[in-house]
C-alpha cells in the first residue's frame, strides 16, 4: 500500500523558473504538488508551501521585493503564523526575508558575479521538517545560481541565530560571501526555512548529485504527518 500523498503549494511568480523542476522534484518524493498563481488571495488546502527559485517579477528591484506585495503572500503569512510548513528557495529565501517571514536579508554576492555550481554544505541541524532525513554534520553536494545570495546579518542578529539554532545549513566553501557562511535560515519556531542551493536540481543521479532530495523529502515527509494528523 502506497504512502498517502500530502498536498503541497508551489506558488508561480511571474519571471520565474524554477517552479515546475520544484512540482517535478516534489511529486517524484511523494507529494501531489499544487501549482499557485501568485495572484492567488488564498491557499487551497494544502500542508506545506513553496516558493521556487527563479526571478521573480525579473528582480528588477531588490530580489523578491516586489514578489512580497503578491496577494498570494498575505496567505503565505498567515499559513506561516498558524505554523505552517513554508520553504522557500534562492528567489523564495529572498522573498521570505523581504516579506519578514526570515531574519536578515540578501545582498549582491561579494564577487558581483553570478554563481552556478555544485556546492559542497553541511548540515547544522537535523531535527527540523526539513532536514529530518539528513544527519547532523552530515555533508551535501546541492547546485547555486544566483547573482544575490550573499546572506547578511549584523552581528547582534548572527548572535540570535545561533543561540536560537535557526542556521541550519552552512557551506563548507562560501560561494558567495554569506555571514558566517550561512547557506540555509529558520524562524524562531523552525517552520519556515530558507535556503539559497536549489535541491530541486539534485533529485536524480543524471543531475550530478540526490543530495536535495534528502531536503526535500523531509519537507514530504513532515507534510504526511500533519496531513495524517488531521485526518
Amino acid at each position: 500500500m502506497s504512502e498517502p500523498q500530502p498536498r503541497i503549494a508551489v506558488v508561480v511568480f511571474p519571471g520565474s523558473n524554477d517552479d515546475r523542476d520544484a512540482a517535478l522534484a516534489l511529486s517524484g518524493l511523494g507529494a501531489e504538488p499544487v501549482l499557485l498563481w501568485h495572484a492567488e488571495p488564498d491557499l487551497p488546502d494544502v500542508t506545506a508551501v513553496v516558493l521556487p527559485g527563479g526571478f521573480s517579477y525579473g528582480d528588477y528591484l531588490r530580489c523578491g521585493a516586489i514578489a512580497r506585495f503578491a496577494p498570494v503572500m498575505d496567505a503565505v503569512r498567515r499559513f506561516a503564523a498558524d505554523g505552517g510548513l513554508v520553504l522557500g528557495i534562492c528567489n523564495g529565501f529572498q522573498i521570505l526575508c523581504e516579506a519578514g517571514l526570515l531574519p536578515g536579508a540578501l545582498r549582491p554576492n561579494d564577487s558581483l558575479s553570478f554563481v552556478c555550481r555544485d556546492v559542497p554544505v553541511r548540515v547544522e541541524r537535523d531535527d527540523t521538517p526539513f532536514t529530518s532525513l539528513c544527519e547532523r554534520a552530515q555533508g551535501l553536494s546541492i547546485p547555486v545560481k544566483h547573482g544575490e545570495g550573499c546572506y547578511f546579518a549584523d552581528e547582534e542578529l548572527l548572535a540570535e541565530l545561533e543561540q536560537n539554532g535557526q542556521i541550519a545549513l552552512v557551506y563548507e566553501e562560501n560561494p558567495n560571501g554569506s555571514a558566517a557562511d550561512i547557506a540555509g535560515v529558520l524562524n524562531e519556531t523552525g517552520t519556515v526555512f530558507g535556503l539559497m542551493p536549489h535541491p530541486e536540481h539534485a533529485v536524480h543521479p543524471l543531475l550530478g548529485s540526490t543530495d536535495g532530495a534528502l531536503l526535500l523529502g523531509s519537507l514530504v515527509a513532515a507534510a504526511r504527518e500533519r496531513m495524517l494528523a488531521t485526518a
